[in-house]
C-alpha cells in the first residue's frame, strides 16, 4: 500500500519538523511602513540633501558668506552667484546655506534641550504619580499659560543676546508637551506585567524607568522629537525677525527672510529664495514626522 511522501527536513532538523519562520522586530516593521510612504521617504531624502548641502555648500562656494561687494550690490541671479546677491554685494546662495547651519542647528539643540528635559520629567511625574505627580503636572499648567515668545524674549533680553542662549532659552520653553506625552505613556506602561516583574526582582526605580519603561516609548518620543525641531526653528525665524535672534553678520534662515521682505517689492529673489528653502525644509520634517508615527503605531501591523 502506497504511503503519503513526507518533505524532506530542513537541514539541521529532525524528520518530519518543519523550520520555524523567523519574525521581524518592531524596528523592521515600522522600516518596511515607513517605505511605503511616499511623503515620508521624499521628506526624509530632501533633508538630508538640505542638510549635505548646508554643511559642505559654504566650503565649496569661492565666496564667503561675510564677503561684500558694495559695487555689486543686489543683483538678480547670474552665472556668477546662482541666487543673486543682496544689498551689500554679498552672495545670497553661501548665506543661504550658512544660514541653513543655524536655523538647523538651532533646531536640533533646542529640541535636545527639550527632549532631555521633558522626557526626565514627564518619566519622574508618571511614575510617581500620586502628589508628585499633581504638583509637576500643575506646574506645567502654568507654564502652559505664559506667552512663549515673550518669555524668550525676556531671557534674551535679561541674559543678553547669544546664539548658546538662544538654544537654551528656546529649548526651555518647548519641553512642556514633550513632557506631557512622555507622562501619559509612561502611566501605561508602568501597570504592565513586566513592570511588575521587574519591581517583584527588587529593581530600583531608577532601573526601571530609564531600562523598562522609555525604551518602550520610543515610538512616540521619535515621532514628537521630529515635530519639535520645525516648531523650533519658527521659534527661531520668529525671533530672528524681531531682530532678537541671530545678529548680523551672521544670517539664519528668519534672518534672510526678514532681510527679504523688507526689500521685496526691489529685490524679490532676497525673500523667495529663503522662504523657498525654509518652507520646504518643514515640509521635509513634517512629512517625515507624519510617516514616523504611521509606521511606529502598532496597531497599523495589523492592517
Amino acid at each position: 500500500m502506497a504511503t503519503a511522501a513526507t518533505a524532506p527536513a530542513a537541514p539541521g532538523l529532525p524528520a518530519g519538523t518543519e523550520p520555524i519562520e523567523k519574525g521581524n522586530s518592531l524596528w523592521h516593521d515600522a522600516w518596511l511602513r515607513l517605505r511605503k510612504n511616499k511623503l515620508a521617504v521624499f521628506g526624509m531624502f530632501s533633508l538630508a540633501f538640505i542638510t549635505v548641502a548646508c554643511v559642505a555648500g559654504p566650503w565649496l562656494s569661492p565666496y564667503g558668506y561675510e564677503e561684500q561687494n558694495l559695487d555689486l550690490g543686489a543683483s538678480a541671479p547670474s552665472a556668477q552667484h546662482w541666487l543673486g546677491t543682496d544689498t551689500l554685494g554679498r552672495d545670497l546662495l553661501v548665506r543661504l546655506l550658512f544660514g541653513g547651519r543655524v536655523s538647523l542647528g538651532v533646531g536640533l539643540a533646542a529640541t535636545f534641550v527639550a527632549l532631555t528635559i521633558g522626557v526626565v520629567y514627564g518619566a519622574v511625574a508618571g511614575f510617581f504619580g500620586g502628589k508628585r505627580d499633581a504638583i509637576m503636572m500643575r506646574t506645567v499648567d502654568i507654564m502652559y499659560s505664559l506667552p512663549f515668545p515673550i518669555f524668550v524674549i525676556l531671557l534674551m533680553v535679561f541674559f543678553g543676546r547669544n546664539i548658546i542662549l538662544l538654544f537654551v532659552a528656546i529649548g526651555a520653553v518647548e519641553w512642556l508637551t514633550m513632557a506631557r506625552i512622555v507622562r501619559s505613556q509612561v502611566m501605561a506602561v508602568k501597570k504592565m506585567e513586566f513592570i511588575e516583574a521587574a519591581r517583584s526582582l527588587g529593581f530600583g526605580r531608577r532601573r526601571i524607568i530609564f531600562r523598562h519603561i522609555l525604551p518602550n516609548i520610543l515610538g512616540p518620543i521619535i515621532v514628537y522629537t521630529t515635530l519639535t525641531i520645525p516648531a523650533v526653528m519658527l521659534l527661531e525665524a520668529f525671533l530672528s525677525f524681531l531682530g532678537l535672534g541671530v545678529q548680523p553678520p551672521m544670517s539664519s534662515w528668519g534672518v534672510l527672510i526678514k532681510d527679504g521682505a523688507e526689500k521685496m517689492e526691489e529685490f524679490p529673489w532676497l525673500l523667495v529664495f529663503p522662504g523657498t528653502m525654509f518652507s520646504l525644509t518643514l515640509f521635509s520634517l513634517n512629512f517625515l514626522g507624519d510617516g514616523l508615527r504611521d509606521a511606529l503605531d502598532v496597531r497599523s501591523s495589523k492592517d
